[in-house]
């Protein structure tokens, strides 16, 4: 252990660095992402970016490595004019290589090769223990973890019995299964699975999976991809709502 780093309460040194891909162009959110990328979209009078980065520096990490594309520069120039809690770098794409392709490009800039990292979407807001997530994935000795959310749907539901009967109605039910809620731990070792180009979750994940090396970690706290304008609304007040508690 080298003599920055400090003991995690779950044992083991903690995670101390972060990838955030921030290169995603946000299509459904225009007009608010013609002008920049999506994770410079505002909630509550803050980019989504510095939410994230607020977060990971909460959970003890230290240097966070951004991966641009859509309006970097607008993304750039942000992070350089604003005080932020961890030290910033970020790289560019030079051509589309997709979320596999940008997480191994990113990754490679990361100041610590031979040790853990978190990494996350540019476009999830969520709060919740990463140094439990760490430790859950040390103990399971996996290659990588995933957060697990359980997000709500955007519609109500009915429930119907045998004969086809409504017995009863559920407003915005949360899903039944978890889905990949866009947040990582990587080990060290994932850096060479991943692909140059495309999609890990179609390449790297399914054959950790097969290999039982990929895990799951169910988030507890709060979670909400920023996908649509409701999105933001709701965002919003959910993050006034939490403040005022």
């Amino acid at each position: 252990m080298t003599s920055d780093q400090t003991s995690s309460p779950h044992g083991g040194a903690p995670v101390r660095q972060a990838v955030i891909l921030a290169g995603g162009q946000g299509t459904r959110l225009r007009p608010f992402t013609d002008d920049r990328p999506k994770p410079m979209i505002e909630i509550a009078g803050k980019p989504i970016i510095d939410h994230q980065i607020e977060w990971l520096a909460s959970q003890g990490v230290q240097k966070v490595v951004v991966s641009c594309g859509h309006l970097a520069k607008v993304l750039q120039d942000h992070l350089a004019s604003h005080d932020q809690p961890a030290e910033i770098s970020t790289v560019v794409e030079t051509e589309p290589l997709g979320r596999g392709g940008a997480l191994k490009y990113a990754g490679k800039n990361l100041p610590w090769p031979d040790e853990p990292w978190y990494a996350a979407n540019g476009d999830v807001w969520t709060r919740f223990p990463l140094r439990q997530m760490a430790a859950f994935h040390t103990e399971r000795g996996a290659t990588a973890t995933l957060a697990l959310a359980r997000p709500r749907l955007p519609w109500g539901a009915v429930e119907v019995d045998q004969l086809g009967r409504i017995t009863d109605f559920a407003e915005a039910p949360r899903l039944p299964y978890p889905i990949n809620g866009g947040v990582y731990v990587l080990g060290p070792d994932v850096i060479d699975l991943l692909p140059d180009t495309g999609d890990h979750e179609r390449s790297t994940f399914p054959l950790l999976a097969r290999q039982r090396r990929l895990a799951g970690f169910s988030i507890e706290g709060y979670w909400r991809a920023i996908d649509t304008h409701k999105d933001i609304q709701e965002a919003a007040k959910e993050l006034e709502g939490h403040a005022n508690c």
